[in-house]
């Protein structure tokens, strides 16, 4: 840690009360999701809401001492922390704990640890510190190539460990680069290949390629001269074969529990007794969730008196599926308030960034408000049936200390560089 002098700050405390707002909130109804009877001791390590409340005193802690070191320490060190962070990755494969199917867990006496949730801030410092290089300009493909391999080795690692919900993640990084000048032509090609893949699987190849033709030689009838005859066929072919690209994918590479969850999802399977055993079988937990949600109306059940909460019908409520106990307990009120701090949380973040004298700094600060956005969106849309189920926590809200420490430390680091905002010229 550096020595500072002369130096003065101003942490955010907008930041900081959003952020115990949504940690205190949620413990509330990991309390209520994981209890048994009557509450003896709060402290109670055998029961998950008892972790939570060590997880959240050692947090204070954690807070501490990142507040305490010197901003510049994590500009200067992200290199080195990057590559700490993807040895312990690496590390899963010969000392990792296998989990629901995942390796993505160190067991450490009783507890264990998932380096995933931190390397997520690692990746964040370490594109922020290659994008503000002097020698880096993003419109170069050679940079951008640099940039996309600092994203993408994380998640190839992430991936091989059966974690396809962490892997996901890291398409947060597409918001960061865009915003600091990645070409529009990225964003174009990614949206198509969004849109072309759910058509294919959702209508057939072979009729998902009808329609991008039809949609691509009308624009180029329209707007000559936007676009060129060889660069509609090209741009068709090339969408014949990412439709029939990704039924082959979907058909022999996925395994059947993932074809399965997007087959609920797309609604492909169209006899609705069939449709309703799927989701018995396949989609127990999300058809659990969404009978939790909707039973608590308007204002909710109370505390601890959801039914469904308290009788245990969501498997593992507590951890990725916790935002349907905020359904069922606190109603469409809670969870209206859930969705504002966490928006209010994002909004004050990316303002924060703008503010940023350090390009470093924005950055980094567009990649915490990016990887926390995709984590919000992402599990409760999963938790309300919006997309395809992926086992991924809600930020500061689902059980678990790494999650809380990982998303910790990706915010308190920005808030010591915002606070050392007015130190720079």
């Amino acid at each position: 840690m550096v020595r500072e002098t002369n130096r003065h700050f101003q942490f955010d405390w907008i930041t900081i009360i959003l952020f115990l707002l949504l940690v205190g909130f949620g413990w509330v109804n990991i309390l209520s999701a994981s209890h048994s009877g009557d509450i003896i001791n709060y402290f109670d390590m055998s029961q998950p809401f008892g972790k939570q409340t060590v997880f959240i005193f050692l947090t204070f802690a954690l807070i501490i001492l990142l507040l305490a070191i010197d901003a510049k320490f994590y500009e200067r060190f992200s290199s080195i922390i990057y590559i700490v962070s993807m040895l312990s990755l690496i590390g899963l494969f010969v000392f990792g704990k296998n989990v629901n199917g995942a390796t993505s867990w160190y067991a450490i006496g009783g507890m264990t640890l998932q380096p995933s949730e931190f390397a997520k801030a690692a990746t964040a410092l370490a594109v922020a510190k290659h994008i503000s290089d002097l020698n880096t300009n993003i419109n170069n493909l050679k940079d951008q190539i640099k940039t996309f391999i600092i994203i993408i080795i994380p998640a190839f690692l992430v991936l091989l460990q059966n974690d396809t919900g962490s892997t996901i993640v890291y398409g947060a990084f597409f918001f960061v680069l865009y915003r600091e000048g990645l070409p529009k032509y990225y964003l174009t090609i990614g949206i198509s290949v969004i849109i072309i893949a759910v058509l294919a699987l959702k209508f057939g190849a072979t009729i998902a390629s009808s329609i991008i033709g039809v949609l691509v030689f009308t624009y180029h009838f329209f707007n000559k001269k936007k676009i060129t005859l060889f660069q509609s066929f090209f741009v068709l072919f090339l969408s014949i074969g990412i439709s029939f690209g990704v039924k082959f994918f979907y058909e022999s590479i996925l395994k059947p529990h993932q074809q399965d969850r997007i087959s609920l999802w797309l609604r492909l399977e169209k006899d609705p007794v069939k449709l309703e055993q799927m989701k018995q079988t396949f989609a127990y937990n999300l058809n659990e969730s969404e009978k939790a949600i909707s039973s608590g109306g308007f204002s909710g059940r109370g505390f601890m008196e959801g039914e469904r909460t308290t009788g245990k019908f969501v498997p593992e409520q507590h951890t990725d599926y916790i935002f349907s106990t905020v359904g069922e307990e606190w109603g469409f009120l809670g969870c209206s308030l859930v969705v504002i701090l966490f928006v209010l949380l994002i909004l004050r973040i990316l303002h924060l960034a703008e503010l940023q004298k350090s390009q470093f700094s924005r950055v980094y600060g567009y990649g915490v408000a990016s990887i926390i956005f995709i984590h919000f969106l992402i599990n409760i849309g999963m938790v309300m049936g919006l997309i395809p189920t992926i086992g991924i926590p809600l930020p500061m809200f689902s059980y678990g200390g790494s999650g809380l420490w990982a998303f910790t430390i990706l915010i308190f680091i920005f808030i010591k560089l915002d606070s050392n905002r007015i130190n720079e010229w």
